[in-house]
């Protein structure tokens, strides 16, 4: 039995047990590790469970942005607007294609991009927007659809926290857009690692069928009644294996529970920060959203971080904005408002392990430091 102390000291963790592992030795019983059947399946059930024609599961969220960006033609010379406040796999996901990011503001209420500043920033040569679904909230571009659909340009959803949020009365992945998620090990579904592709219709399926495997047209399963194969372009060795297919179908039955429990963690959370002076909660707008984590702008931030580490308090600031990293350098844009926010976000705990007790704890960690940090700075 674990204490709310030692549950808060995790920032975030996976919660697995004796059916992902019953799951996976199935699977090892069974001989077949790649791509098969048990990845297809996953695949399937995904797709019932979005309500969407088809989902293509990949190797991890990134690889899932970098074939999304080649399913939507983009490519060298290309620009794709993307959030500076987002991980970097986001911008190395941009890069790997040849494109160039073009750094976008972000709301300091929701984190993420809204339709005014993106389209402020587009320019001749942008061919895509890269919507980060910040903490599993959907981003409504839907004040700037009409512009971009004249101009050719492709949202393209980085929905790495948003598994199981909605957007409007659909879960997001559902309403259209070329949308990525991944599975990764503190992600609201986990594979272990991995990610998945909701293709807009059957030509950017198939592209990103044929770029996960090699570039190779036929299935695993076709290429086993044949004697020989067609490669028809690039690709990469970027399928989800058997074994995370395995651990992400058992996950994925069981998501009602994780989808209950993240959002009582988060008004939970909500209940306890409304007392503290100067602390703001980053709105997730928890009634549509499965919130992958519970962010807070706290003045401070370093010293309150260390102070919180000090007491083995899993907090962590996500993310350092990439238009200030040293590779990101060449696309540095003047961007305040990431600047400002960047400098005040810190995440609490957040894992569905988590006891409402949990909470508690972290929250008076927090309130702790922020006024040992106020006290030290009026001395």
């Amino acid at each position: 039995m674990t204490s709310p102390a030692e549950e808060a000291g995790r920032n975030a963790r996976p919660v697995l047990g004796e059916p992902e592992i019953e799951a996976v030795a199935r699977v090892l019983h069974g001989g077949q590790l790649g791509h098969g059947p048990e990845t297809e399946a996953f695949e399937a059930e995904l797709s019932r469970f979005l309500g969407v024609p088809d989902v293509v599961a990949v190797g991890s969220g990134t690889v899932a942005l970098h074939i999304a960006l080649l399913a939507a033609g983009v490519g060298p010379g290309d620009e794709v607007l993307v959030p500076s406040l987002t991980f970097c796999a986001s911008v190395q996901a941009i890069l790997a294609v040849g494109a160039r990011p073009r750094f976008v503001e972000v709301s300091p209420r929701t984190l993420c991009v809204e339709a005014d500043s993106v389209l402020a920033a587009v320019t001749p040569a942008t061919r895509a927007v890269m919507a980060v679904l910040y903490g599993g909230r959907a981003v409504d571009l839907s004040g700037a659809q009409d512009v971009l659909d004249a101009l050719g340009i492709t949202v393209i959803e980085d929905a790495a926290h948003a598994f199981g949020s909605y957007s409007g009365a659909e879960r997001v992945g559902a309403t259209g857009a070329l949308t990525c998620f991944s599975f990764d090990p503190i992600k609201n579904l986990t594979c272990g690692d991995g990610g998945a592709i909701v293709p807009r219709d059957d030509r950017e399926a198939r592209v990103a069928r044929s770029l996960r495997g090699l570039g190779i047209v036929q299935s695993p399963a076709q290429r086993a009644r044949v004697t020989s194969y067609s490669v028809e372009g690039f690709g990469m060795r970027a399928h989800l294996p058997a074994l995370n297919a395995a651990v992400g179908r058992v996950q994925l039955g069981r998501f009602a529970e994780v989808e209950s429990r993240r959002k009582q963690l988060w008004r939970w959370y909500e209940g306890r920060l409304r007392r503290l002076e100067g602390v703001a909660l980053v709105d997730v707008d928890v009634d549509r959203t499965v919130p992958f984590n519970c962010v807070v702008r706290a003045p401070a931030r370093d010293e309150v971080f260390r102070a919180m580490q000090a007491e083995g308090v899993g907090v962590g600031v996500p993310y350092p904005p990439n238009h200030l990293q040293p590779a990101f350098a060449e696309w540095h844009r003047s961007l305040p408002v990431t600047e400002a926010v960047g400098g005040e976000i810190l995440s609490l705990p957040f894992h569905p392990a988590m006891s409402d007790a949990a909470v508690d704890h972290a929250v008076s960690a927090l309130e702790q430091a922020v006024r040992f940090c106020r006290e030290e700075v009026s001395r």
